[in-house]
């Protein structure tokens, strides 16, 4: 799977073929067909597993806890992803921008309660006072963009910001602070 992942992070599904994969993966292209189907289903087996890894960090999110804690642990967590998921990252938003012809019914019956769940809850926040108000959805889908930019142009990020290391520290610390200001409530002074 690690080699398939690799030829489809870095061709797209239409641009990777079973002889690719199976290259990277050191068999033959038949051993590769007895295990899967065909190309299609090696790439929704790979999007399937991906989906439950990317969910995981959202549905981590405790209406119990801290709302400000909660959300920037959220920011944490899908930078970390990003810095450790490169290759995963990269997979998906090819699948996204293909229209999700392959994740359409991952994206309806996993993603979109849990987005409309976590949605309801930071709206709940925002309604007492706990976080700045502003729309949840948007929220949500500005920490996606944000947070994935790092591994989606991670080669532009490269050469405009040289030195990995310094780099992500540069990256999170400025994340974290932006969703910070956004998202703390004004305090009234009496």
């Amino acid at each position: 799977m690690e080699a398939a992942l690799e030829v489809f992070s870095r061709h797209g599904y239409r641009g990777a073929t079973l002889d690719q994969i199976a290259e990277a993966a050191g068999m033959s292209k038949p051993n590769l067909i007895y295990y899967f189907d065909g190309k299609e289903a090696i790439h929704v087996a790979l999007l399937s597993k991906l989906m439950e890894e990317w969910l995981a960090p959202l549905a981590e999110m405790d209406p119990a806890g801290i709302p400000l804690e909660e959300v920037i642990g959220y920011v944490r967590r899908k930078m970390e992803m990003s810095r450790a998921y490169p290759s995963e990252s990269r997979l998906f938003a090819n699948e996204i921008i293909q229209g999700a012809p392959r994740m359409r019914p991952h994206l309806e019956s996993d993603l979109k309660p849990l987005f409309d769940e976590k949605c309801a809850l930071i709206a709940e926040w925002m309604a007492e006072g706990r976080l700045a108000k502003s729309d949840p959805a948007q929220l949500i889908l500005s920490i996606w963009a944000i947070t994935q930019h790092y591994a989606d142009f991670d080669a532009q990020i490269r050469v405009l910001v040289p030195g990995e290391a310094s780099g992500w520290d540069a990256a999170n610390a400025h994340v974290e602070t932006l969703f910070r200001k956004l998202l703390t409530p004004e305090t009234t002074s009496a």
